[in-house]
Protein backbone atom coordinates (compact mmCIF):
# COMPACT_ATOMS: atom_id res chain seq x y z
CA UNK A 1 0.00 0.00 0.00
CA UNK A 2 0.97 3.42 -1.37
CA UNK A 3 -0.68 6.86 0.09
CA UNK A 4 1.11 10.11 -0.77
CA UNK A 5 -0.79 13.49 -0.01
CA UNK A 6 -1.14 16.46 -2.98
CA UNK A 7 -1.21 19.75 -1.57
CA UNK A 8 -3.97 22.07 -3.89
CA UNK A 9 -3.27 24.94 -1.53
CA UNK A 10 -2.93 25.97 2.04
CA UNK A 11 -5.89 24.87 3.15
CA UNK A 12 -7.12 21.81 0.62
CA UNK A 13 -5.12 19.02 0.18
CA UNK A 14 -6.08 15.12 -1.63
CA UNK A 15 -5.00 11.88 -0.34
CA UNK A 16 -3.95 8.64 -2.79
CA UNK A 17 -4.20 5.60 -1.55
CA UNK A 18 -2.87 2.87 -3.58
CA UNK A 19 -3.59 -0.63 -2.61
CA UNK A 20 -1.85 -3.88 -4.64
CA UNK A 21 -3.42 -7.66 -4.72
CA UNK A 22 -0.70 -8.58 -2.19
CA UNK A 23 -1.91 -5.85 0.19
CA UNK A 24 -5.60 -7.79 0.54
CA UNK A 25 -5.01 -10.95 -0.56
CA UNK A 26 -4.07 -13.28 2.05
CA UNK A 27 -7.15 -11.73 4.46
CA UNK A 28 -9.61 -12.43 1.72
CA UNK A 29 -8.96 -16.10 1.16
CA UNK A 30 -8.75 -16.43 4.40
CA UNK A 31 -11.96 -15.33 5.02
CA UNK A 32 -13.23 -17.11 1.76
CA UNK A 33 -11.76 -20.72 3.33
CA UNK A 34 -14.01 -19.92 6.64
CA UNK A 35 -17.09 -19.41 4.42
CA UNK A 36 -16.37 -22.48 2.62
CA UNK A 37 -16.33 -24.44 5.98
CA UNK A 38 -19.58 -23.38 7.07
CA UNK A 39 -21.25 -22.49 3.79
CA UNK A 40 -25.28 -24.33 3.56
CA UNK A 41 -25.65 -24.35 -0.01
CA UNK A 42 -28.33 -26.81 -1.51
CA UNK A 43 -26.80 -30.02 -3.35
CA UNK A 44 -23.81 -29.64 -1.64
CA UNK A 45 -22.62 -31.20 1.72
CA UNK A 46 -21.63 -28.63 4.47
CA UNK A 47 -18.35 -28.03 4.07
CA UNK A 48 -17.97 -29.71 0.57
CA UNK A 49 -18.99 -26.55 -1.68
CA UNK A 50 -16.73 -25.46 -4.70
CA UNK A 51 -14.44 -22.27 -3.85
CA UNK A 52 -15.38 -21.28 -7.34
CA UNK A 53 -18.83 -20.77 -5.93
CA UNK A 54 -17.66 -19.24 -2.58
CA UNK A 55 -15.73 -16.79 -4.56
CA UNK A 56 -18.98 -16.25 -7.39
CA UNK A 57 -21.28 -15.51 -4.02
CA UNK A 58 -19.19 -14.07 -1.72
CA UNK A 59 -16.17 -12.76 -3.07
CA UNK A 60 -16.68 -9.59 -3.98
CA UNK A 61 -18.28 -8.35 -1.36
CA UNK A 62 -15.43 -9.83 0.92
CA UNK A 63 -12.72 -7.94 -1.20
CA UNK A 64 -14.72 -4.55 -0.68
CA UNK A 65 -14.92 -5.21 2.59
CA UNK A 66 -11.57 -5.25 3.58
CA UNK A 67 -10.30 -2.90 0.91
CA UNK A 68 -12.60 -0.42 3.07
CA UNK A 69 -10.80 -1.65 6.33
CA UNK A 70 -7.60 -1.46 5.07
CA UNK A 71 -8.00 2.26 4.01
CA UNK A 72 -9.90 3.30 7.33
CA UNK A 73 -7.05 1.86 9.67
CA UNK A 74 -4.14 3.49 7.40
CA UNK A 75 -5.50 6.62 6.41
CA UNK A 76 -6.18 7.59 9.55
CA UNK A 77 -2.57 6.11 11.21
CA UNK A 78 -1.11 8.25 8.15
CA UNK A 79 -3.16 11.66 9.22
CA UNK A 80 -1.67 10.95 12.56
CA UNK A 81 1.91 10.14 11.99
CA UNK A 82 1.95 12.96 9.34
CA UNK A 83 0.42 15.36 12.32
CA UNK A 84 -2.22 16.56 9.55
CA UNK A 85 -4.37 18.73 11.19
CA UNK A 86 -7.80 17.81 9.33
CA UNK A 87 -11.20 19.72 9.79
CA UNK A 88 -14.25 17.37 9.74
CA UNK A 89 -13.40 13.68 7.77
CA UNK A 90 -11.69 12.73 4.36
CA UNK A 91 -13.96 13.17 1.51
CA UNK A 92 -14.17 9.88 -1.15
CA UNK A 93 -13.34 11.75 -4.61
CA UNK A 94 -16.35 10.46 -6.83
CA UNK A 95 -14.75 8.09 -9.53
CA UNK A 96 -16.88 7.09 -12.21
CA UNK A 97 -15.25 4.80 -14.05
CA UNK A 98 -14.17 2.59 -10.86
CA UNK A 99 -14.11 -1.13 -11.55
CA UNK A 100 -13.75 -3.59 -8.36
CA UNK A 101 -12.91 -6.42 -11.01
CA UNK A 102 -9.55 -5.41 -11.06
CA UNK A 103 -6.16 -6.65 -8.46
CA UNK A 104 -4.92 -2.89 -7.87
CA UNK A 105 -7.07 -0.26 -6.54
CA UNK A 106 -6.24 3.95 -6.52
CA UNK A 107 -8.65 5.68 -3.92
CA UNK A 108 -8.34 9.73 -3.64
CA UNK A 109 -9.71 11.61 -0.48
CA UNK A 110 -9.93 15.72 -0.11
CA UNK A 111 -8.93 16.97 2.94
CA UNK A 112 -9.70 20.06 4.67
CA UNK A 113 -6.30 21.50 6.35
CA UNK A 114 -6.67 23.59 9.82
CA UNK A 115 -5.40 27.02 9.20
CA UNK A 116 -2.82 28.55 11.02
CA UNK A 117 -2.93 31.59 13.19
CA UNK A 118 -1.78 33.53 15.91
CA UNK A 119 -3.74 34.17 19.03
CA UNK A 120 -2.48 36.95 20.89
CA UNK A 121 -4.23 37.27 24.75
CA UNK A 122 -2.93 40.98 24.63
CA UNK A 123 -6.11 42.33 23.62
CA UNK A 124 -5.75 45.66 21.89
CA UNK A 125 -8.30 47.84 23.87
CA UNK A 126 -9.35 47.27 27.60
CA UNK A 127 -12.46 44.60 27.83
CA UNK A 128 -14.63 45.44 31.20
CA UNK A 129 -14.76 43.02 33.76
CA UNK A 130 -17.41 44.15 36.15
CA UNK A 131 -16.96 43.95 39.69
CA UNK A 132 -20.62 43.03 41.25
CA UNK A 133 -20.84 44.76 44.60
CA UNK A 134 -24.17 44.23 47.20
CA UNK A 135 -25.06 47.86 48.25
CA UNK A 136 -26.47 48.91 51.31
CA UNK A 137 -30.46 48.75 49.80
CA UNK A 138 -30.00 45.29 49.00
CA UNK A 139 -28.43 43.91 52.16
CA UNK A 140 -31.44 45.65 54.10
CA UNK A 141 -34.03 44.12 51.40
CA UNK A 142 -32.46 40.36 52.23
CA UNK A 143 -32.17 41.01 55.42
CA UNK A 144 -36.43 41.97 55.68
CA UNK A 145 -36.66 38.87 53.61
CA UNK A 146 -35.09 36.36 55.65
CA UNK A 147 -37.43 38.19 59.06
CA UNK A 148 -40.41 37.78 56.46
CA UNK A 149 -39.51 34.35 55.96
CA UNK A 150 -38.41 32.78 58.95
CA UNK A 151 -41.05 35.10 60.67
CA UNK A 152 -44.71 33.68 62.49
CA UNK A 153 -48.11 34.43 60.93
CA UNK A 154 -51.09 36.00 63.62
CA UNK A 155 -54.45 35.60 62.87
CA UNK A 156 -56.34 38.66 62.31
CA UNK A 157 -60.14 39.27 61.76
CA UNK A 158 -60.10 41.72 58.55
CA UNK A 159 -57.83 42.46 56.00
CA UNK A 160 -54.82 45.36 56.72
CA UNK A 161 -51.96 46.52 54.26
CA UNK A 162 -49.15 44.22 54.47
CA UNK A 163 -51.28 40.98 55.28
CA UNK A 164 -51.64 38.08 53.50
CA UNK A 165 -55.03 36.54 52.56
CA UNK A 166 -55.71 33.10 52.12
CA UNK A 167 -58.54 32.33 49.42
CA UNK A 168 -59.85 30.59 46.52
CA UNK A 169 -60.19 32.37 42.93
CA UNK A 170 -62.87 31.02 40.73
CA UNK A 171 -63.98 31.47 37.41
CA UNK A 172 -66.46 28.70 35.39
CA UNK A 173 -66.05 29.60 32.20
CA UNK A 174 -62.27 29.01 32.16
CA UNK A 175 -62.23 26.02 34.89
CA UNK A 176 -60.30 27.70 37.53
CA UNK A 177 -61.25 26.81 41.05
CA UNK A 178 -57.65 27.43 43.04
CA UNK A 179 -56.77 27.61 46.25
CA UNK A 180 -53.65 30.38 47.05
CA UNK A 181 -52.17 32.62 49.13
CA UNK A 182 -52.31 36.62 48.18
CA UNK A 183 -49.95 38.79 49.39
CA UNK A 184 -51.20 42.54 49.22
CA UNK A 185 -47.82 44.34 48.42
CA UNK A 186 -47.45 41.67 45.60
CA UNK A 187 -50.55 43.17 43.90
CA UNK A 188 -50.11 45.72 41.36
CA UNK A 189 -53.18 47.27 40.84
CA UNK A 190 -53.82 50.04 43.76
CA UNK A 191 -57.69 49.94 43.29
CA UNK A 192 -57.52 45.86 44.04
CA UNK A 193 -54.97 46.63 47.17
CA UNK A 194 -57.60 49.31 48.70
CA UNK A 195 -60.65 47.24 48.10
CA UNK A 196 -59.46 44.33 49.94
CA UNK A 197 -58.40 46.26 52.97
CA UNK A 198 -60.62 46.24 55.98
CA UNK A 199 -62.47 42.59 54.65
CA UNK A 200 -63.53 39.96 56.53
CA UNK A 201 -63.60 35.68 56.14
CA UNK A 202 -66.00 35.05 53.72
CA UNK A 203 -66.17 38.51 51.72
CA UNK A 204 -66.21 37.62 48.22
CA UNK A 205 -64.67 40.10 45.47
CA UNK A 206 -64.85 40.20 41.64
CA UNK A 207 -61.49 40.98 40.34
CA UNK A 208 -60.08 41.39 37.18
CA UNK A 209 -57.02 39.46 36.18
CA UNK A 210 -55.45 41.53 33.46
CA UNK A 211 -52.78 43.62 35.96
CA UNK A 212 -54.30 41.91 38.92
CA UNK A 213 -49.82 41.05 40.19
CA UNK A 214 -46.34 42.69 39.74
CA UNK A 215 -45.40 40.13 38.39
CA UNK A 216 -47.01 37.45 35.54
CA UNK A 217 -45.54 34.14 37.40
CA UNK A 218 -47.95 35.21 40.37
CA UNK A 219 -51.03 35.23 38.32
CA UNK A 220 -50.29 31.60 37.09
CA UNK A 221 -50.22 30.44 40.31
CA UNK A 222 -52.53 32.09 41.72
CA UNK A 223 -55.23 30.60 39.31
CA UNK A 224 -53.25 27.50 38.69
CA UNK A 225 -52.89 27.92 35.36
CA UNK A 226 -49.97 27.76 33.18
CA UNK A 227 -47.38 30.82 32.49
CA UNK A 228 -48.15 31.41 28.69
CA UNK A 229 -51.79 31.28 29.11
CA UNK A 230 -51.82 33.94 32.29
CA UNK A 231 -49.84 35.98 30.39
CA UNK A 232 -52.88 37.12 27.82
CA UNK A 233 -55.59 36.12 30.21
CA UNK A 234 -58.24 39.45 30.75
CA UNK A 235 -61.23 38.23 32.86
CA UNK A 236 -63.27 38.94 35.92
CA UNK A 237 -62.99 36.46 38.60
CA UNK A 238 -64.26 35.88 42.03
CA UNK A 239 -62.19 35.71 45.23
CA UNK A 240 -63.52 34.10 48.57
CA UNK A 241 -61.72 35.09 51.67
CA UNK A 242 -60.95 32.05 53.77
CA UNK A 243 -58.03 32.81 55.99
CA UNK A 244 -56.23 36.34 57.03
CA UNK A 245 -52.48 36.12 58.50
CA UNK A 246 -50.16 39.23 59.53
CA UNK A 247 -46.79 37.97 59.22
CA UNK A 248 -44.40 39.36 62.11
CA UNK A 249 -40.70 39.83 61.21
CA UNK A 250 -38.63 37.33 63.58
CA UNK A 251 -36.24 38.22 65.59
CA UNK A 252 -32.89 39.50 64.63
CA UNK A 253 -31.27 37.31 67.43
CA UNK A 254 -28.58 34.69 68.27
CA UNK A 255 -31.26 31.46 67.36
CA UNK A 256 -32.20 33.19 64.05
CA UNK A 257 -28.33 33.62 63.00
CA UNK A 258 -27.38 30.13 63.85
CA UNK A 259 -30.35 28.36 62.13
CA UNK A 260 -29.01 30.78 58.73
CA UNK A 261 -25.59 30.00 59.21
CA UNK A 262 -24.28 26.96 61.98
CA UNK A 263 -23.80 28.00 65.70
CA UNK A 264 -21.83 30.79 66.04
CA UNK A 265 -20.40 32.01 62.91
CA UNK A 266 -22.74 35.10 62.77
CA UNK A 267 -23.33 37.06 66.56
CA UNK A 268 -24.38 40.37 65.66
CA UNK A 269 -26.88 42.26 62.93
CA UNK A 270 -23.34 44.05 61.46
CA UNK A 271 -21.53 40.82 61.39
CA UNK A 272 -25.13 39.24 59.26
CA UNK A 273 -24.81 42.49 57.33
CA UNK A 274 -21.19 41.37 56.22
CA UNK A 275 -21.76 38.00 55.70
CA UNK A 276 -24.85 38.58 53.59
CA UNK A 277 -22.62 41.44 51.39
CA UNK A 278 -19.77 38.38 51.00
CA UNK A 279 -22.03 35.64 50.37
CA UNK A 280 -24.14 37.76 47.26
CA UNK A 281 -20.84 38.92 46.29
CA UNK A 282 -19.39 35.52 45.69
CA UNK A 283 -22.56 34.47 43.68
CA UNK A 284 -22.08 37.50 41.76
CA UNK A 285 -18.77 37.16 41.23
CA UNK A 286 -20.07 34.13 38.75
CA UNK A 287 -22.22 35.95 36.67
CA UNK A 288 -19.38 38.21 35.84
CA UNK A 289 -17.03 35.79 35.07
CA UNK A 290 -19.20 34.17 32.28
CA UNK A 291 -19.59 37.67 31.28
CA UNK A 292 -15.85 38.08 30.88
CA UNK A 293 -16.10 34.70 29.44
CA UNK A 294 -18.58 35.65 27.08
CA UNK A 295 -17.06 38.94 25.99
CA UNK A 296 -13.21 37.80 25.58
CA UNK A 297 -14.77 34.49 23.11
CA UNK A 298 -16.86 37.51 21.14
CA UNK A 299 -13.38 39.77 20.98
CA UNK A 300 -11.29 36.70 19.80
CA UNK A 301 -13.79 35.79 17.18
CA UNK A 302 -14.39 39.09 15.92
CA UNK A 303 -10.11 40.17 16.09
CA UNK A 304 -8.82 36.83 14.92
CA UNK A 305 -8.49 36.83 11.16
CA UNK A 306 -8.16 33.60 9.30
CA UNK A 307 -9.71 31.67 6.12
CA UNK A 308 -11.42 28.56 6.44
CA UNK A 309 -11.50 25.57 3.58
CA UNK A 310 -15.48 26.94 3.05
CA UNK A 311 -15.91 24.64 0.11
CA UNK A 312 -14.46 21.84 1.58
CA UNK A 313 -16.68 22.12 4.84
CA UNK A 314 -19.89 22.58 2.80
CA UNK A 315 -19.64 19.57 1.01
CA UNK A 316 -18.54 17.81 4.08
CA UNK A 317 -22.43 18.91 5.74
CA UNK A 318 -23.63 18.01 2.38
CA UNK A 319 -22.42 14.38 2.45
CA UNK A 320 -22.18 13.77 6.12
CA UNK A 321 -25.27 14.11 7.82
CA UNK A 322 -28.32 11.43 8.49
CA UNK A 323 -29.92 12.33 5.36
CA UNK A 324 -28.25 14.14 1.92
CA UNK A 325 -28.72 17.61 2.20
CA UNK A 326 -29.34 20.03 -0.77
CA UNK A 327 -26.35 22.66 -1.63
CA UNK A 328 -28.54 25.40 -0.50
CA UNK A 329 -29.35 23.67 2.94
CA UNK A 330 -25.38 23.12 3.21
CA UNK A 331 -24.95 26.19 2.41
CA UNK A 332 -27.07 27.71 4.99
CA UNK A 333 -25.75 24.91 7.66
CA UNK A 334 -22.38 25.91 7.07
CA UNK A 335 -23.13 29.26 7.71
CA UNK A 336 -25.04 28.75 10.91
CA UNK A 337 -22.11 26.72 12.22
CA UNK A 338 -19.02 28.60 10.84
CA UNK A 339 -18.96 31.01 14.14
CA UNK A 340 -18.74 28.07 16.60
CA UNK A 341 -15.93 26.44 14.35
CA UNK A 342 -13.89 29.20 14.05
CA UNK A 343 -13.75 29.56 17.92
CA UNK A 344 -12.97 25.87 18.45
CA UNK A 345 -10.27 26.63 16.34
CA UNK A 346 -9.61 29.58 18.51
CA UNK A 347 -9.79 27.57 21.89
CA UNK A 348 -7.83 25.00 20.82
CA UNK A 349 -4.93 27.12 19.45
CA UNK A 350 -4.75 29.33 23.05
CA UNK A 351 -5.24 25.56 24.92
CA UNK A 352 -1.86 23.98 23.10
CA UNK A 353 -0.33 27.67 23.30
CA UNK A 354 -0.54 27.53 26.79
CA UNK A 355 0.06 24.43 27.05
CA UNK A 356 -3.87 24.12 28.93
CA UNK A 357 -3.89 20.38 30.81
CA UNK A 358 -6.59 18.85 33.04
CA UNK A 359 -5.43 15.86 35.25
CA UNK A 360 -7.25 12.99 36.77
CA UNK A 361 -6.64 14.11 40.43
CA UNK A 362 -7.60 18.20 39.42
CA UNK A 363 -11.30 17.20 37.67
CA UNK A 364 -11.73 14.76 41.19
CA UNK A 365 -11.17 17.70 43.23
CA UNK A 366 -13.51 20.09 40.88
CA UNK A 367 -16.48 17.25 41.08
CA UNK A 368 -16.09 17.37 44.81
CA UNK A 369 -16.43 21.01 44.93
CA UNK A 370 -19.49 20.85 42.30
CA UNK A 371 -21.04 18.16 44.83
CA UNK A 372 -20.12 20.03 47.96
CA UNK A 373 -22.22 23.05 46.77
CA UNK A 374 -25.02 20.88 45.78
CA UNK A 375 -25.17 19.06 48.76
CA UNK A 376 -24.91 22.47 50.78
CA UNK A 377 -28.05 23.67 48.43
CA UNK A 378 -29.94 21.39 50.78
CA UNK A 379 -27.94 22.05 54.24
CA UNK A 380 -25.50 19.24 54.21
CA UNK A 381 -22.68 22.22 54.87
CA UNK A 382 -20.01 19.91 55.97
CA UNK A 383 -19.73 16.34 54.68
CA UNK A 384 -17.13 13.97 55.36
CA UNK A 385 -14.46 13.67 53.13
CA UNK A 386 -15.23 9.98 52.89
CA UNK A 387 -18.56 10.74 51.35
CA UNK A 388 -17.67 13.11 48.84
CA UNK A 389 -14.68 10.72 47.88
CA UNK A 390 -17.42 8.08 47.87
CA UNK A 391 -19.73 10.64 45.65
CA UNK A 392 -17.18 11.43 42.90
CA UNK A 393 -15.91 8.46 42.26
CA UNK A 394 -19.60 7.43 40.89
CA UNK A 395 -19.98 10.86 39.17
CA UNK A 396 -16.76 9.99 37.66
CA UNK A 397 -17.58 6.47 36.33
CA UNK A 398 -20.03 8.00 33.75
CA UNK A 399 -18.43 9.41 30.89
CA UNK A 400 -21.15 11.84 29.83
CA UNK A 401 -20.39 13.84 33.36
CA UNK A 402 -16.75 13.17 32.56
CA UNK A 403 -17.25 15.16 29.85
CA UNK A 404 -19.45 18.03 31.24
CA UNK A 405 -16.91 18.22 34.13
CA UNK A 406 -13.80 18.65 32.15
CA UNK A 407 -15.53 21.09 29.45
CA UNK A 408 -16.54 23.09 32.91
CA UNK A 409 -12.85 23.19 34.38
CA UNK A 410 -11.29 23.87 30.96
CA UNK A 411 -13.46 27.00 30.66
CA UNK A 412 -12.13 28.00 34.40
CA UNK A 413 -8.92 27.41 33.32
CA UNK A 414 -9.02 29.30 30.16
CA UNK A 415 -11.14 32.16 32.30
CA UNK A 416 -8.48 32.22 34.75
CA UNK A 417 -5.63 32.96 31.62
CA UNK A 418 -7.75 35.57 30.46
CA UNK A 419 -7.99 37.31 33.62
CA UNK A 420 -3.71 37.42 33.97
CA UNK A 421 -3.12 38.32 29.89
CA UNK A 422 -6.05 39.29 28.42
CA UNK A 423 -5.99 43.93 28.71
CA UNK A 424 -8.72 44.03 31.34
CA UNK A 425 -10.51 47.51 33.25
CA UNK A 426 -12.50 46.95 36.00
CA UNK A 427 -15.94 48.26 36.82
CA UNK A 428 -17.71 48.77 40.05
CA UNK A 429 -21.57 47.84 39.82
CA UNK A 430 -24.48 47.34 42.17
CA UNK A 431 -26.33 44.21 40.79
CA UNK A 432 -29.15 46.18 39.70
CA UNK A 433 -27.06 48.53 37.52
CA UNK A 434 -25.02 45.56 36.22
CA UNK A 435 -28.38 43.85 34.70
CA UNK A 436 -29.77 47.00 33.05
CA UNK A 437 -26.15 47.67 31.79
CA UNK A 438 -25.76 44.22 30.27
CA UNK A 439 -28.87 42.84 29.66
CA UNK A 440 -30.86 46.27 28.87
Amino acid sequence: MNITKEQIDELNAVVKVAITKDDYQDKVEKILKDYKKQANIPGFRKGQVPMGLIKKQYGKAVLVDEVNKLIQDNLNKYLTEEKLDVLGNPLPKQQDNFDWDGDDFAFEFELGLAPDFAVPLETKKPLTRYKIVADEKMVNEQIERIQKQYGKLVSKSEVGKTDEVNGTFKNEEEEIDNKTTVELDKIDSKKVAESLIGKKVGDTLTLKTKGLFKEDYLLSSALGIPGDKAKTLDIETTFTIEEINERQPAELNQELFDKLFGEGTVSSEAELKNKIKEDSENQFEQQSDQKLLNDVTEYFIENTKFDLPTEFLTKWIQMTGEEPLSQEQADAEYEKSEKGLRYQLIEGKIIKDNDIQIQFDELKEFAKGFIKSQMAQYGQLNPQEEELDNIAARVLGNQDEVKRLSEQLMSQKLLNLYKEKVNLKTKEVTYDNFIKEVYG
